[in-house]
């Protein structure tokens, strides 16, 4: 399997480009500063430098095609501002989503948030509700494409071991899950063609990561 990482130096991203490589899989991850290359190296994963707020679609088509799947677990990250909330939360996910399309590459994963929500925000000024925002306005482009999209919402995220555990279902009460079990699900996701087209969260539980996937799978 091929699958295209888009915001590939995350924290996710290092874990998932890990995984896939430690079982013989191909990860390609998509970075903006080339400086991050080595990491990705070291994970067994080919850096491609591109930056998803200027790309055009043909440039990012270009990087995805003849991928089994792509993954959109790319951010702004912290202090950037409420305007690359939207650049990159929304407007590089549904570039990333043009790209596949353009390429023919059907399945999608998009790590977006719990909490998400396509309401406007009530302060404008706050980032969190601005990313919040953003990440429900990229599942709903999602949700209208004819891709084999799957939406992932963790909770609150943290550095913690994995104890590849979880409780994962289309609704879940508010939680935390560590960055690895995130990773982990996400690799059985892509593994489980049967979870297309589902908006799934996800916080630590009791379950293994492959009964979890395969429980929702349809």
């Amino acid at each position: 399997m091929q699958v295209v990482i888009a915001g590939g130096h995350g924290q996710i991203a290092l874990r998932l480009e890990r995984l896939l490589t430690m079982r013989g899989d191909t990860a390609v991850g998509l970075i903006r500063n080339p400086e991050q290359a080595g990491d990705l190296a070291s994970n067994g994963a080919t850096a491609v430098v591109v930056d998803l707020e200027t790309a055009t679609v043909d440039e990012l088509a270009a990087e995805v095609r003849g991928a089994d799947a792509v993954v959109f677990a790319a951010g702004a990250g912290p202090g950037s501002g409420t305007a690359r909330k939207d650049t990159v939360d929304r407007g590089a996910a549904a570039l990333l989503a043009d790209a596949a399309e353009l390429a023919g590459v059907r399945r999608y994963l998009l790590v977006s948030s719990m909490g998400a929500t396509t309401a406007a925000p009530a302060d404008p000024d706050d980032v969190f509700q601005v990313y919040l925002t953003a990440k429900g306005e990229s599942e709903a482009d999602l949700r209208r494409r004819d891709l084999d999209w799957t939406v992932l919402r963790p909770g609150g995220l943290t550095n913690d071991a994995g104890s590849g555990t979880v409780r994962l279902a289309r609704s879940v009460p508010r939680g935390r899950v560590s960055r690895d079990d995130v990773a982990a699900v996400l690799l059985a996701l892509l593994d489980e063609p049967g979870t297309a087209r589902l908006t799934l969260e996800l916080v630590g539980g009791d379950v293994p990561v492959a009964d979890a996937v395969r429980r929702q799978a349809g």
